[in-house]
């Protein structure tokens, strides 16, 4: 199972949504939700549509960046929410886990009636820790997401019966937009072809976006799509499909148009297409910018569906 972790940003849900129309039938899927803003009205258009669909999901109940993070703005998720929550057979609640909140956590998820918790260790954790492995040890916890740089921590969960995601921070942000130039792809991961050779029952990734909460934008000088793709051996690659006259930040629809056909012109050629790919055809082909978050949005949903196809298939 592929669960890719999202922050609740419009963008990213509109992806689930249109995922989860077409995907519904075959999905390999399982998204995991940080929410990162205080207005719910985009998260529960989105988790809907995953319900209406069957699509499980997990849901950060302690989110660690964003509107929420912030001392004196915390929201109860699940009161926003509990019209859509109340069904506990279609989503699991998660927790990021951190060397400060063991106990808390503890404390907290025995007083709940969860039967399917998810947690997520952030890299330092102290995997010696005591108060860790009794939080990891209830019987609530049913999955564990961790990086692969620990053996024994992994050897530890399996004994325990636990489920194991590896999750990766495949995707290298540049700078600059222009930096991109010189970089026109680059090796994203192969983990999806031999995760359960390494005994995981899943993996996740950032999709093909910043692991580190980004919450600014501006029209771009120059402007990148970054679609990912299966090479001809058991590797997935990431394309940076880079804008031309990069002078300056106006003209954003010719930056778009210059991209944009590369990017149509690679795919044409592997040849590969999907709705992603279809969806930023048609945006070209009519001559029409759809914005930088519909950008942004391509690009999660191709490597979703990227991810579905290649997992459907092995």
């Amino acid at each position: 199972m592929y669960y890719p972790y999202l922050r609740g940003k419009q963008f990213e849900l509109l992806a689930l949504r249109e995922f989860a129309e077409s995907y519904s039938d075959n999905c390999r899927v399982f998204p995991v939700i940080e929410p990162v803003r205080t207005s719910f009205n985009s998260m529960r258009i989105a988790l809907k549509k995953l319900q209406e669909k069957e699509i499980h999901f997990a849901l950060i109940l302690n989110p660690q960046v964003g509107d929420l993070s912030i001392e004196g703005n915390q929201i109860d998720i699940e009161i926003e929410l509990q019209e859509i929550l109340s069904d506990l057979d279609s989503w699991i609640p998660a927790f990021i886990v951190n060397n400060s909140n063991f106990l808390a956590l503890s404390r907290y998820i025995n007083g709940k009636n969860y039967q399917h918790i998810m947690l997520i260790c952030e890299d330092s954790i102290d995997i010696n820790n005591s108060q860790l492995k009794d939080l990891i040890e209830l019987n609530q916890v049913k999955k564990v997401v961790f990086t692969d740089n620990n053996r024994s921590f992994k050897r530890y969960l399996n004994g325990l019966g636990k489920e194991t995601i590896r999750i990766d921070d495949n995707f290298k942000p540049q700078k600059r937009n222009s930096d991109y130039c010189n970089i026109p792809e680059e090796k994203f991961s192969e983990e999806v072809f031999y995760f359960r050779e390494d005994n995981f029952t899943g993996i996740m990734d950032y999709t093909v976006l910043n692991s580190t909460f980004v919450d600014v934008g501006m029209l771009p000088r120059t402007l990148a799509i970054h679609l990912t793709y299966k090479k001809n051996n058991n590797e997935i690659w990431v394309r940076h499909f880079v804008s031309d006259t990069n002078d300056d930040n106006t003209n954003i629809q010719g930056k778009f148009e210059e991209a944009a056909a590369k990017a149509i012109e690679f795919f044409e050629a592997i040849p590969y297409t999907n709705d992603s790919i279809n969806d930023l055809t048609k945006y070209y082909e009519s001559d029409q910018y759809p914005g930088l978050g519909v950008i942004k949005k391509i690009s999660v949903k191709n490597h979703l569906e990227l991810m579905n196809s290649i997992l459907t298939s092995i």
